[in-house]
């Protein structure tokens, strides 16, 4: 069990992947991750065709229709047009 985890419970899935987390991130640092995230995007381009991106596009596309307004469209195309 953890350091400090007194009980006779066992540890949730949960509270073991936080512990084992912020283990992670005390041991590894930001290229680490950068480079683990590369490899993952690698691995899931190599295993997905352009209709799987398309669905995601679409689904991500929905979801932010849904949740923004009009005004947030506005904000982000000022944004995208001053660069």
């Amino acid at each position: 069990m953890a350091r400090g985890h007194t009980s006779d419970r066992k540890m949730s899935r949960e509270e073991a992947g936080r512990l084992g987390g912020r283990a992670t991130s005390r041991n590894h640092d930001r290229s680490f991750y950068q480079m683990i995230g590369k490899k993952g995007g690698e691995a899931t381009s190599d295993a997905h065709d352009a209709d799987f991106y398309k669905e995601i596009g679409r689904k991500g596309g929905e979801a932010t229709s849904e949740n923004h307004n009009t005004e947030f469209y506005r904000e982000i195309g000022r944004k995208g047009g001053s660069n």
